[in-house]
């Protein structure tokens, strides 16, 4: 089967890397977007079309803004896949490492790779909006002396030489992608399938205990809360938004326990229920 998936970046990036990794039993075409945003109308303008997002990195931290995005949108969180970031640095072929002069890449890329930019001391570091996309300038500029830090594919697609591969500080650097659908493409992707895993969101009052009651009720219920992030809601001082990610055993537990919080919460909206998802090697 064919799948039409929405990605912020081009190709090579580690979007489209993700999304061929999350759709690995189907052919794959990935419809390159310029921001976050656009992979949400690009959805809304074609609901056969599926997204892939980031939504949180091991060393960044939560890509806030996309939290919101996917509420906002009404769409359904099917599925999650964690890649595991390997940046490269690449280059025209035949460029030698003690010839880069200057080396390209988003600012997070460049981040990750301080280590190993310091033994690069005569190189000028540049950022740019996208890791694949520096490659891609790169090699259409013929630009010598250039490198830049993106992923293996990238280099790939572009015809550029790896000068060396590995170079992230952190090994332990993974980012976790959502794959997003309209909600009937999704009914349709969900049905006969495993689910184990629950976003949500909901907002609280602004008193005492209102989080911790739900922490307990959670707990009762035997949910295991992997992730919760706050985020303000404007225009209500001190009133703040919940995204919480919960893993189960017993989907009818599970049910259960929203059914014990909801009548605590405001604004209560289940983003998704799907199978916990893979982490890449």
């Amino acid at each position: 089967m064919k799948r039409k998936v929405a990605i912020q970046g081009i190709a090579g990036s580690y979007h489209d890397i993700a999304a061929r990794k999350y759709f690995d039993k189907d052919e794959v075409e990935t419809i390159p977007c310029d921001t976050f945003n656009g992979v949400i109308q690009t959805i809304k303008k074609d609901p056969s079309i599926m997204g892939l997002m980031a939504i949180e990195n091991t060393i960044a931290g939560s890509l806030l803004q996309n939290h919101e995005l996917i509420r906002e949108s009404d769409f359904s969180i099917i599925g999650e896949y964690k890649l595991r970031i390997s940046h490269s640095l690449v280059a025209l072929p035949g460029t030698k490492l003690e010839e880069v002069t200057e080396v390209n890449s988003h600012p997070i890329a460049l981040m990750q790779c301080t280590d190993f930019l310091k033994t690069l001391p005569n190189a000028k570091v540049v950022e740019k909006e996208d890791t694949a996309g520096s490659a891609k300038w790169i090699a259409k500029q013929q630009l010598k002396g250039h490198a830049a830090i993106c992923g293996k594919l990238a280099a790939e697609i572009y015809g550029m030489e790896v000068l060396a591969e590995g170079i992230e500080t952190n090994k332990r650097n993974f980012t976790r992608f959502l794959a997003i659908a309209d909600r009937w493409t999704a009914d349709e992707m969900l049905k006969n399938t495993t689910k184990n895993k629950a976003s949500l969101v909901f907002a609280l009052p602004h008193s005492v205990g209102s989080l911790s009651k739900i922490l307990t009720i959670l707990s009762f219920y035997d949910m295991n809360l992997s992730k919760i992030q706050s985020l303000p809601i404007i225009g209500r001082e001190w009133e703040y938004q919940f995204y919480i990610n919960l893993t189960f055993n017993d989907y009818t537990r599970y049910r259960q326990a929203l059914d014990a919080i909801r009548p605590l919460t405001k604004d209560f909206k289940i983003l998704g229920e799907y199978e916990e998802g893979r982490q890449s090697l």
